[in-house]
């Protein structure tokens, strides 16, 4: 086990607290293995009647994995990389089909890997400090952690909105993508938490959950679904470019910002991920893509510029989308070896 998973039985109730507030509470190698370890042990505990995820400080659930040590680890072999992934896989699955109450509380900032652990629980809570996003485009990556399978079952263009800009949606945005189900004010939280403890889950949804504000984003179906319905990424800039909703215009901007290669997967991936069947068929996929971006020059080159170097000045490579070609995007999809598996 580690101290960057606390852990606590309260009442029948399981409570795993992520533990790494300086960091955002990112997700490393011990913790994925310790959650999957708790969490298992816990499904199959007579005396569990429902499970919270939280995370430790007051900036957020999750905000991801620990790509620093990714981006070393592609320097190397790239072994710890796809051995983290297949173990954050396999722990997403499990959350996916959990057979218990699993009540994951968004709050704060919640990204990638924080995705990963929260949006996939039968009981998913987002709160008026929620700051989500799937924003790997913009280091050169594409959603993982079963964000794929997410966005590509979002209402129109809000999923491919969401993953090709990377942009940061509301608690509000997330129920209306699909990322979450219930609502309730960021200060009541602990209350909430209590009621579960004291009572159960239905009941502390009913005293606490309360009606989302208005989703932005859903106010903006009209443009995104009609913008982002184009064939490619270069298409759906220009319908952005043609559009006069201020909306389009900014999301073009943020779009064209991004690595051409992983906007250019992303599309892929979220199209292909909308024919799978199922979360582990899509997390298969996934895992794939994952490891071929191990290989690419942007993953790499995206973390040194976003968190290494801080520079913000990443060199994509191919430098525009004119120079993606369809056998680089093809190449993401081959079979990793070995596959994930479940």
């Amino acid at each position: 086990m580690t101290d960057d998973l606390l852990t606590r039985v309260d009442n029948g109730v399981g409570i795993a607290t992520l533990n790494r507030p300086k960091a955002l509470n990112s997700l490393n190698q011990p913790m994925v293995d310790a959650l999957g370890e708790v969490l298992a042990g816990w499904a199959s505990d007579d005396e569990i009647r429902a499970v919270v995820l939280d995370g430790a400080g007051e900036r957020g659930l999750c905000a991801g994995g620990d790509v620093v040590a990714i981006r070393e680890s592609a320097l190397r072999d790239g072994v710890a990389a796809a051995k983290f992934w297949f173990d954050e896989y396999r722990l997403n699955a499990a959350i996916g089909g959990y057979p218990k109450p699993y009540v994951s509380l968004m709050d704060g900032i919640v990204m990638g890997g924080g995705v990963g652990v929260g949006a996939h629980g039968n009981v998913r809570v987002v709160t008026d400090t929620t700051k989500m996003a799937m924003p790997e485009v913009g280091i050169g990556f594409i959603p993982d952690v079963g964000g794929t399978y997410l966005l590509s079952r979002a209402p129109g263009g809000l999923g491919l909105h969401a993953g090709l800009t990377g942009s940061v949606f509301t608690g509000a945005d997330a129920i209306a993508l699909g990322f979450a189900d219930h609502y309730v004010p960021h200060q009541r939280l602990t209350d909430f938490t209590a009621e579960i403890v004291a009572a159960d889950v239905h009941t502390a949804l009913s005293r606490y959950a309360v009606t989302p504000p208005a989703s932005a984003l859903a106010a903006a179906r009209e443009w995104i679904d009609e913008c982002y319905a184009a064939g490619s990424v270069t298409e759906i800039i220009a319908a952005l470019r043609g559009h006069d909703a201020p909306g389009a215009q900014q999301a073009a901007d943020v779009i064209e910002t991004r690595s051409p290669i992983a906007l250019s997967v992303t599309l892929e991936a979220v199209r292909r991920a909308a024919g799978l069947g199922s979360l582990a068929e899509v997390l298969v996929q996934e895992y794939r893509v994952s490891c071929a971006s191990l290989r690419s020059h942007d993953l790499v080159e995206g973390i040194r510029a976003q968190l290494v170097d801080k520079d913000r000045n990443p060199k994509w490579s191919p430098a525009t989308l004119a120079e993606v070609t369809p056998d680089a995007v093809s190449a993401y999809f081959a079979p990793a070896d070995p596959d994930l598996t479940f």
